[in-house]
């Protein structure tokens, strides 16, 4: 693998804190991803499920872990099944995990061939009253395509129809909610390839460049630095299409005069970083560019300090809003009288900021995690506030990843310039 693998302490407690949630006689099971075709004979690089990857490190199509901690047998306990190498996937596709590398990266004993799985796994469900099974609970979830996981849901409960069935989602967002040291290392190494992406760009960038170009150099140094590339498909809009909060044409020639929103950010050993900045395209910002860029500043500075351990997103995004009410008001957005008169549903700052401020950040660019839990030391947020004016052909988000301490938060981002002195300096 391109990346330097993560300690098997971190899969290892990820597993421990898994389990202290299970039911006495339980079992769990957790699948890889598809590899999905696109046509022909044609497919998409593999991408591993967060969970399965977040308790055992295993980067592999095809692979099922089985966690059953009270299991008669002691090998039973804690399982991966893999598919077996063999001379023809060798030479086509490269070897894949023996089961020494599968103990040496996650910390599990048992690894067994994928063809022993049934017969094992029916041998193991006649010891469990419980068994937990993995579905994708996550907010924002898009379900219609049926995923590995899915059919062996279903396969599972037609197959042993008398079990009882309990959800491991609710689990795992806690399990995922919280990193470990290795994983904020590992963060902490994504998001410095990030910040090397950013500084390559403030560089190259100039009137008359497309945003297609500026995503290539970003492309160039993720790349360079081990990376397999984007977290998410990056939006680079210059002008009005900083306004469009998903624009990821990025095919439009940057004007002298114009802002460039950049919402970009690399991955490392699967691990997201995701970060916007908004710089001018000759290197220096307007009077009104400065008064917009600094209310949405004010904001994301009043923002961070609500990110404490106790509070909770559905609480913190009120309050942001209250703080990007205020700065609307000021810059002349808004009225008094429209907020007096604002649809609760829908506040009179939303016609400005229409999304939320903050989401967990982890294996998943949105990474799962509970909205209503008290934050927790660990946690790895965003902040991204920002203001949209389309009339002015001004769009401005401003964003860095954020870990909640029992002493305040650490920004992983922070060497990226964020203060306009230090935007313009840099790209002197």
């Amino acid at each position: 693998m391109r990346y330097q693998q993560l300690p098997q302490e971190v899969y290892i407690q990820n597993r421990e804190k898994f389990t202290r949630h299970l039911k006495s006689k339980s079992l769990a099971v957790f699948n890889s991803n598809d590899i999905f075709p696109t046509g022909a004979d044609s497919s998409l690089p593999f991408r591993q499920h967060g969970d399965i990857l977040a308790l055992s490190g295993v980067d592999q199509e095809e692979s099922i872990l089985v966690i059953f901690p009270d299991a008669y047998k002691e090998e039973h306990r804690e399982m991966l099944f893999l598919k077996e190498t063999n001379d023809h996937i060798a030479v086509w596709e490269g070897a894949k995990l023996n089961k020494n590398q599968a103990f040496a990266l996650s910390g599990i004993k048992n690894v067994f061939w994928l063809t022993d799985f049934e017969r094992i796994f029916n041998e193991v469900m006649s010891h469990a009253d419980y068994v937990y099974l993995n579905t994708n609970e996550h907010l924002r979830a898009n379900t219609e395509v049926e995923t590995r996981e899915a059919r062996f849901v279903t396969w599972c409960k037609n197959k042993y129809p008398a079990h009882s069935y309990q959800r491991s989602a609710p689990i795992m967002h806690q399990v995922r909610a919280i990193k470990t040291k290795g994983e904020i290392d590992t963060m902490q190494t994504a998001a410095n390839i990030t910040t090397k992406g950013y500084k390559r760009v403030m560089q190259f960038m100039a009137p008359g460049k497309w945003e297609h170009q500026l995503e290539a150099e970003f492309m160039h140094e993720f790349l360079m630095n081990r990376s397999k590339g984007f977290a998410y498909t990056p939006i680079i809009g210059g002008g009005y299409n900083a306004c469009v909060l998903h624009y990821i044409e990025n095919n439009d020639q940057l004007n002298d005069g114009d802002l460039v929103l950049f919402d970009v950010g690399a991955e490392y050993a699967n691990y997201s970083c995701d970060v916007t900045r908004c710089f001018p395209v000759n290197g220096k910002f307007t009077e009104r560019q400065k008064e917009v860029y600094n209310a949405v500043l004010r904001v994301k500075k009043g923002a961070e300090k609500l990110l404490v351990p106790g509070n909770n997103l559905n609480d913190y995004h009120k309050a942001v809003g209250k703080l990007m009410e205020v700065e609307l008001l000021t810059l002349g957005l808004i009225t008094a009288e429209e907020v007096k008169n604002e649809d609760p549903n829908w506040p009179a700052y939303k016609k400005y900021f229409m999304h939320g401020t903050s989401h967990y950040i982890g294996l998943d660019t949105h990474d799962p995690g509970l909205w209503t839990a008290p934050m927790e030391a660990g946690m790895v947020f965003t902040c991204e506030p920002g203001i949209y004016i389309p009339e002015e052909n001004l769009g401005i988000r401003l964003e860095d990843d954020l870990v909640i301490t029992e002493n305040g938060l650490i920004n992983l981002t922070k060497e990226i310039p964020i203060e306009i002195e230090d935007v313009e300096a840099a790209m002197k």
